[in-house]
């Protein structure tokens, strides 16, 4: 009889819905650092691999990672383990899963393959010898986590970012009830949750800012007095909560004014095909290029030649918005001076008149005048834009910021008890 090996202290168990994915760098540097400082991440994504674009520095991960189908032999043989092994447990996940979801379809319909995915990943999680799981997302992920903690009696974690719990919150509570802890990337995260759940919710969150890679971005050489037009960029997803058309219509408005901008979108999205109506009905073809998915070295590359980072970020009609967009950190940690919309936890990197500049969101106008104070006054840019580097470091410095998670990951916290749930 093959008997499960005892938990490794310093193996981890990460599931995260899609590995790897140009959009989530902040999980892929985070997983490179951890592994870094000693680590070994198994990685459990809940989507088998599509061929999506990814960063080059993914592939050695991409090849260990462990890939599944829900209607793969090793997935139903995994149903058919726990339900001989553990029955009590495995049907007390579906009936937990099922509960939980009941009252949101699209999240009761995802249950029907999450539960089945992570009973697999637990099966395979105990025979790595993983002693921790941390998901990625307090939606399916976290479930998956906590179906694998059902299973396994493993403790989990998660980290929450930002529609994951500003959307559809079905069966979050029961989540941070049963986590050994959670990580949310602000304090407006951390309130948000004590504020719906209660201070024990709040007092179980720990804030761990995603990081940037400070060897990666560093500060850009001045920029020439003159030398063509004003270069702004947007590194972002085309998708709605991002606000790239209300940018495309203040560089309309700014060359209505006579001033000479040039806007370069890096990104790619559904609304890649409405952007480019808008461009060409605002006649900013000229002035706008839509440049693509592009890597972290052609990401620093364009913030280089950058003499501002818009970012116009919107909360869309179901509540969705941004956490903190790694772009903005990026970009600071660049002596890029940003633009921001003031939602969220942004107002936390982007201090107003300090570290950049907040504009209301959806305000094209607004947006047009911040590049146009940045353009008229280099100087006051420039102070803002070393302080926003100055604030980069001190938070969101990925070295530091994934040693804090590495020490609650691998049991080496030594301050006081996190506090215990309610009674359900």
């Amino acid at each position: 009889m093959t008997r499960t090996p005892a938990p490794d202290p310093r193996r981890v168990g990460y599931i995260m819905s899609a590995f790897p994915t140009v959009t989530e760098t902040f999980i892929l540097f985070e997983i490179i650092e951890l592994e870094r400082t000693g680590a070994r991440v198994e990685i459990f994504p809940l989507r088998p691999r599509g061929d999506e674009t990814s960063h080059p520095e993914a592939a050695p991960l991409a090849r260990r990672t462990r890939y599944a189908h829900v209607g793969a032999p090793a997935t139903i043989a995994a149903q058919l383990h726990w339900l001989r092994r553990a029955p009590r447990a495995y049907l007390g996940a579906w009936w937990a899963a099922l509960r939980g979801n009941l009252r949101s379809r699209p999240f009761l319909l995802r249950a029907l393959v999450v539960v089945p995915l992570a009973a697999r990943f637990a099966r395979e999680m105990q025979a790595l010898g993983v002693s921790h799981v941390h998901a990625h997302w307090a939606t399916h992920p976290a479930l998956a986590a906590n179906v694998v903690h059902r299973l396994t009696g493993l403790p989990y974690s998660f980290t929450a970012h930002a529609h994951d719990i500003y959307i559809d919150r079905s069966m979050l509570e029961e989540k941070i009830r049963d986590a050994a802890f959670v990580v949310t990337i602000s304090d407006f995260n951390r309130s948000l949750l004590g504020r719906l759940y209660g201070d024990w919710a709040a007092a179980k969150t720990s804030v761990i800012r995603c990081g940037v890679d400070l060897t990666a971005f560093t500060p850009r050489p001045p920029r020439p007095a003159e030398g063509g037009p004003f270069t702004v960029s947007c590194i972002a997803g085309l998708r709605e909560k991002k606000g790239q058309a209300h940018l495309v219509e203040a560089v309309a408005r700014l060359r209505d004014e006579g001033l000479e901008v040039r806007c370069l979108l890096v990104g790619d999205g559904e609304l890649r095909g409405r952007l480019e109506a808008r461009i060409a009905e605002l006649g900013v073809g000229d002035r706008v290029e839509l440049l693509g998915h592009r890597s972290r070295d052609e990401v620093s590359a364009v913030l280089k030649g950058s003499d501002a980072m818009v970012l116009p970020s919107v909360t869309t009609d179901d509540g969705d918005m941004e956490g903190i967009p790694v772009a903005l950190m990026e970009a600071l940690a660049t002596e890029v001076p940003v633009v921001a919309s003031s939602l969220s936890g942004i107002p936390e990197l982007v201090r107003d008149g300090e570290t950049g500049l907040l504009v209301p969101e959806g305000d094209p106008a607004a947006i047009a005048a911040a590049i146009r104070r940045i353009h008229d006054d280099p100087a006051g840019a420039a102070r803002m834009a070393a302080a926003g580097r100055e604030r980069v470091l001190a938070a969101y410095d990925l070295e530091r910021n994934t040693a804090e998670l590495r020490r609650l990951l691998l049991w080496e916290y030594d301050g006081p008890a996190l506090p215990a749930a309610p009674a359900a």
